[in-house]
């Protein structure tokens, strides 16, 4: 894929996203009431002719100088009723304050403002206040004194309904506490005090901001709403788990504002690791407990100088009210147990909220509601990283590649995207260009700040596992780890946990992973002493990873007995490195030497021109890709060897004698295709896997103790004649990889012996005749490859492999008979053999769910068989149609017409199938059949297909379809000529929230050439791109993302079926193809009418 492509699409989805995905909320969180936009601050209710001149002028002077914004409706016509623009006033008002004073109900303008005010307290959540002015509240209460006097003369004459509403009002007002100005000795302290209340009722009622730039909270919380359950009232503990800088406390205040208006009482503790961490405690610590107790007891009950004189006070205090507790950032067990240690401290329906690093801290305290906070998605990540750089969630134009750069640089850790970005914020192009290099090799130092927090919380011993990982065994097999640290650590699997349970590695299929952060942390810190000084001289320190480091050490002999472990990737190197005759001399305590190139670099750029002396005895992983010598030196130390691992090597041999090799248990010497004999291996007594795929120059396998060989893979090893008798003592071996041994002509007896064996492989044995019986004796294994077996003729009888789950003998044309050698298959292909007939068993095997065979007459004959195959192949180049029978296999899936050349028309077939592939059917110019929800259709090189049956399968709405073409057909609605994309018009039709489209493009030879593809030489990717016309950045989330074909032909249509989330009518769609030699011609699109889903 070129960049320009890659990040351009990568980037306009961001920007659809950004532009148009609807904002995720929780169904679990209750949305805020502070959403409406009020267009003042307060609306002031009051009878002129008591206040205006006096309290009311002090008061609005008060307000504008603490800058709060009142209306008052001097300026409106006064009339028996309020207006509409009064209403609006009142409605657009955050707060009401009613000034009620002596002659507040003489007015009913005044009356009518109460009630639309009331109203708004009760519709709108609008916040009312109330100002007693020389008036007291039960005489407005109850309309009794000199005020209800007024309120009676002003209610004569008016409708009943009417008073009755004014009634409700003053009752109500009355009830609200407020000011009363005989309560006060100085009017203007009164005025100062409502001032306050008023400006702190404002700041407490707007609306946070504070996370509408954050990415990915919405996701968060649903994720977290069934932990939470804050529909119960039980007393629930959950954790949020994760590593340094991966947003827990961000996720913890966003939820902690979310949600903390539905209790009694909340707290947010920040940091508490950092409110400790001026004394380490230990866990009976009393004095530290009282502290935090006190420390917390003071924020949530918001008592500053609160006094604790036992560590029953939090129990006593809380144990009937509903709190909300964040406990951020939770290193100790101490911590939870001063202020959290058992439900039954807080109220029903109480929720604690606990963020650290430590899995193990939580699962202790017998916390169960465990939210692991994973890494987010690339667009997440990308969106965080543009936020802080650009202030956007899509980079500035001209800066998309540099983004994703330091976006992957970064290892998706929100702390480093936050920080890094802030940093390139404001920067031109080229002052990123010129960034770029110390990124790539430095830590930011308040990253670095941050994270050494996690380091340095743990014991000595698990640092320098901590450091091992990050320099050497990064992405590595923990079984291959323990092989190799089992020596140096007493208890290395304790010590994984223990790392995995700080967030400080992950552990996922068997192997570790450290984040590219922790990584580059661990780099660092191994340039550095214990006083924290920097080690300046390479050679001097403990791990060399930098490839200028190991290049100045290599060609100066500046290593010294302080390096353990060497791990150098060529990609690093500029030039050519030829290493000193030396150069290990001095490494005397070297263990772990690893020399790694890419794949895909032919250039040689490493020499040994003197050769390789003085490398360490201590040595326990020699790991060099392409190692350019013949031969190991006579003086290699193989005492300590645990791994050997010389893949693409020019290695012819691997020593000279016998060697101890008591501690070996890995060798893989892949791809060395110069290898012609391996020494004897059979003090190797703990080896468990050997890899020596491609090795096509070794005649003959070593001696060899296989009492412990787990894994064999001796794939491609062409020159490999007979396996040795040492095979049956490979009680342990689970895995035997014969694939491409094509000299090989027979499997020895005893590998019956290998009584553990799951996995044997044999595809592309092209001697290989017959297999032994003693496989009978292979109870466990659980597939048996044979695809492409051409000479192999027979299968042992009178066998049940009881775990047999998936045999393939495709392609193995001798084979004539399928001896019933389990009843326990569920996949079983047997087709392109001369296997005219199976078992009539085969119909009552419990588990077989695939049968696939090869068309032959005599099949019609064993209803039995008919009844169970699910894939048909027939190679007939007489057969001029298909048999009627074939319409009666009633669960056909798939069916392959290949060189069918007299082939005429294709009959109706069963409504199971849903794949069809004609290949080189030259004659075939009919269906006579229609197809019921196919998922492919491939008809390549049938150049004779008419009219009627092109329209047919054109029309038909599959995943992929395939069939020859010189230009795509005219109900493509939207076609272009020439070029790989088209501009489409959708003339205004309704649009559904997602369109299905059908596209179609014409493949030709990059040099235009017509030559016709062999099925399955080039294998090819589909993709597609939808944008809108007029805003080339939003680009259309589709689904499938794209195709993936085993072949490419020339002169073809390809045509294929996708949804798209559209919000324009006028779209361009671009497509591509991965394919070297090949490109597109034309290409088309159209609506497609199919309901049904094809891909899911």
């Amino acid at each position: 894929m070129n960049s320009s492509f890659s990040f351009s699409t990568f980037f306009r989805k961001l920007r659809f996203q950004h532009n148009h995905r609807e904002i995720d909320s929780p169904s679990s969180v209750p949305p805020s009431s502070l959403s409406r936009t009020w267009k003042h601050h307060v609306f002031l209710s009051f009878h002129g002719e008591d206040v205006r001149k006096t309290f009311l002028t002090h008061i609005l002077k008060e307000f504008r100088g603490k800058g709060i914004d009142p209306f008052i409706d001097n300026d409106i016509e006064r009339g028996k009723t309020i207006g509409p623009e009064l209403i609006e006033a009142i409605k657009g008002s955050r707060i009401a304050i009613v000034l009620l004073s002596r002659n507040y109900a003489s007015s009913s303008w005044c009356l009518n403002e109460l009630v639309e005010i009331m109203k708004c307290r009760e519709e709108l959540s609008q916040i009312v206040m109330t100002i007693f002015y020389d008036v007291d509240p039960t005489d407005v209460k109850k309309q009794m004194g000199a005020f209800g006097k007024v309120f009676n003369k002003t209610c004569k004459g008016k409708p009943r309904k009417e008073i009755k509403r004014w009634r409700i009002a003053l009752e109500g007002v009355a009830t609200i506490a407020g000011e009363h100005s005989r309560n006060w000795v100085s009017e203007a302290a009164m005025i100062e005090k409502i001032a306050m209340d008023v400006s702190n009722k404002l700041n407490n009622s707007t609306p946070s901001r504070d996370f509408n730039s954050l990415v990915g909270m919405g996701a968060h919380m649903k994720n977290m709403g069934t932990m939470l359950g804050l529909e119960s009232d039980e007393v629930r503990m959950i954790g949020i788990w994760g590593p340094s800088g991966i947003g827990k406390t961000t996720i913890a205040r966003y939820l902690y504002n979310q949600i903390s208006s539905s209790f009694d009482l909340s707290v947010f503790m920040e940091d508490i690791k950092e409110l400790t961490s001026t004394r380490r405690v230990s866990s009976d610590d009393y004095s530290a407990k009282l502290y935090l107790q006190k420390q917390f007891l003071s924020q949530i009950l918001n008592h500053k100088d609160i006094e604790i004189p036992h560590l029953g006070v939090v129990q006593d205090r809380l144990n009937d009210k509903k709190v909300l507790i964040v406990l951020d950032n939770i290193d100790q067990s101490i911590q939870l147990d001063a202020i959290a240690k058992e439900t039954s401290w807080f109220g029903h329906g109480s929720r604690i909220i606990i963020t650290t690093q430590d899995q193990k801290l939580l699962k202790s305290h017998g916390i169960n509601h465990i939210y692991k906070v994973d890494f987010p998605s690339v667009y997440e990540a990308s969106h965080i990283f543009c936020m802080y750089a650009f202030g956007q969630k899509f980079p500035k134009k001209g800066l998309e590649a540099l983004s994703w750069e330091v976006t992957n640089l970064l290892g998706k850790l929100p702390l480093g995207l936050r920080v890094m970005g802030s940093h390139f914020r404001g920067m031109s192009k080229q002052e990123w260009i010129d960034a770029l290099p110390r990124l790539r090799t430095r830590l930011d130092a308040s990253i670095q700040s941050i994270l050494m927090f996690s380091y340095n919380a743990l014991c000595d011993e698990d640092k320098d596992l901590f450091v091992h990982i990050a320099c050497l065994f990064n992405y590595q097999m923990i079984e291959l780890m323990e092989d190799h640290l089992g020596k140096s650590f007493l208890d290395v699997k304790q010590q994984f946990r223990i790392l995995s349970e700080k967030s400080l590695i992950s552990v996922e299929n068997g192997c570790v992973y450290m984040h590219n952060l922790l990584v580059q942390l661990g780099k660092e810190i191994v340039c550095r002493e214990l006083g924290n000084q920097s080690i300046i001289k390479p050679g001097k320190r403990q791990f060399l990873v930098d490839a200028r480091d190991i290049c100045e050490v290599l060609t100066n002999d500046t290593g010294s007995k302080n390096v353990i472990g060497i791990h150098f990737d060529s990609s690093g190197l500029s030039g050519e490195l030829s290493i000193s005759e030396r150069a290990f001399e001095g490494m005397s305590n070297l263990e772990f030497l690893r020399f790694k190139c890419m794949y895909d670099n032919q250039n040689h750029n490493l020499s040994l021109p003197l050769g390789l002396n003085h490398l360490s005895q201590k040595l326990r992983l020699l790991h060099w890709d392409r190692f350019p010598m013949t031969c190991l030196p006579s003086n290699f130390c193989t005492e300590c060897l645990v791994e050997l691992y010389m893949i693409d090597s020019q290695l012819q041999k691997l020593w000279e004698g016998d060697r101890p090799l008591r501690n070996l248990k890995w060798v893989n010497l892949s791809l060395s295709k110069n290898l012609k004999e391996l020494p004897d291996l059979s003090t190797a007594t703990n080896l468990q896997h050997m890899f020596l795929s491609s090795c096509s120059s070794l005649v003959e396998l070593p001696s060899l103790n296989a009492t412990n060989l787990k894994k064999m893979d001796i794939s491609k090893c062409s020159s490999l004649v007979e396996l040795p008798s040492w095979m049956g003592n490979a009680n342990n071996l689970s895995l035997l990889n014969l694939m491409g041994c094509s000299s090989l002509v027979e499997l020895p007896s005893s590998i019956g012996n290998a009584t553990n064996l799951q996995t044997l492989k044999l595809d592309m044995c092209t001697s290989l005749v017959e297999l032994p019986s003693s496989i009978g004796n292979l109870h466990k294994l659980q597939k048996l490859i044979a695809i492409g077996c051409s000479k192999l003729e027979v299968l042992p009888t009178n066998i049940n492999l009881e775990s047999l789950d998936e045999v393939n003998f495709c392609n193995c044309l001798m084979l004539k008979s399928f001896p019933e050698i389990s009843t326990h298959i569920r996949l079983l292909n047997l087709a392109r053999t001369a296997i005219k007939e199976v078992p009539s068993s085969i119909k009552s095997w419990p588990n077989l769910s695939s049968l696939g065979m090869s068309f032959n007459e005599n099949l019609q004959e064993f209803p039995h068989a008919l009844d169970i195959i699910t894939s048909l192949v027939f190679e007939d180049k007489e057969m001029q149609e298909i048999s009627p029978w074939v319409k009666k296999v009633s669960r056909l899936r798939f069916l392959t017409l290949i060189g069918c050349k007299k082939l005429v028309s294709i009959p109706q077939l069963p409504d199971s199938l849903d794949h069809l592939r004609a290949e080189n059917c030259e004659s075939l110019v009919r269906l006579d059949c229609f197809f019921h929800n196919p998922k492919h259709l491939q008809f390549t090189n049938c150049f004779k297909l008419n009219k009627e049956a092109r329209e047919l399968i054109v029309q038909t709405s599959t995943r992929c379809t395939v069939l020859p073409g010189e230009e795509v057909p005219e109900n493509f609605t939207y076609r272009a000529n020439t070029g790989s994309s088209v501009m489409v018009n959708l003339n205004k039709r309704p649009l559904s929230k997602t369109s299905r489209f059908k596209a179609c493009i014409l493949l030709v030879g990059e040099g235009g050439d017509k030559e016709k593809e062999v099925f399955g030489m080039k294998e090819m990717r589909i993709s597609y791109l939808i944008m809108e016309k007029h805003n080339p950045g939003v680009s259309v989330p589709c689904k499938p993302i794209g195709y993936s074909l085993s072949y490419s032909f020339t002169d073809h249509l390809y045509i294929f079926e996708f949804e798209g989330d559209v919000t324009s009518n006028e779209l361009r769609f671009d497509f591509k193809i991965y394919c070297s030699e090949r490109k597109i011609k034309e290409c088309g699109v159209m609506l497609s009418k199919s309901l049904s889903c094809l891909w899911d």
